[in-house]
């Protein structure tokens, strides 16, 4: 099978002019909306607190670890699935570390995927384990990064 090219749109709208637009440094929120085509509501999005964002509104780093997290799990779940692997339940704690430059410009320099997941069957532990290590491998928001992309499962069965 060849490459194919899929393009994702969304649209970004600034909603933080207070009045006097850009005027000023402190003059105007770092509030914005994310939305996309025929999805049920926007996202609103901020800057990081620090950077003068609005703390109740999730921020570009935080979505870009969710976003990790995700991408990591639905194949987790694609890859159990396909092998026979029952999972009733799965979640996670990712944080992801950005270094502040001199320069005020910045990068994240790793990111840790926690996952807890419940299985039904004991005995298959340690493939859904490896099976981490594949869906590593295989997803694009991971493999997209240019800095590391940890993972480190939890499975345990259920009772």
């Amino acid at each position: 099978m060849g490459e194919r090219v899929h393009t994702y749109r969304i649209t970004n709208r600034w909603t933080g002019n207070l009045g006097t637009g850009t005027s000023h440094y402190r003059a105007y929120s770092r509030n914005f909306e994310l939305e996309g085509e025929s999805k049920l509501l926007a996202v609103p999005c901020s800057s990081d607190p620090y950077f003068r964002g609005d703390r109740t509104r999730y921020n570009t780093e935080e979505l870009l670890v969710g976003l990790l997290s995700g991408c990591h799990m639905l194949w987790v779940l694609h890859l159990c699935a396909d092998a026979g692997i029952v999972v009733t339940e799965y979640s996670d704690a990712p944080l992801g570390e950005m270094a502040e430059r001199s320069d005020g410009g910045g990068e994240f320099v790793r990111a840790i995927l926690q996952p807890r997941m419940v299985i039904t069957d004991p005995a298959r532990i340690e493939e859904v384990l490896a099976l981490h290590d594949r869906a590593h491998e295989l997803c694009f928001i991971a493999r997209s990064m240019n800095f590391p992309v940890e993972h480190r499962p939890e499975v345990t069965a259920a009772a």
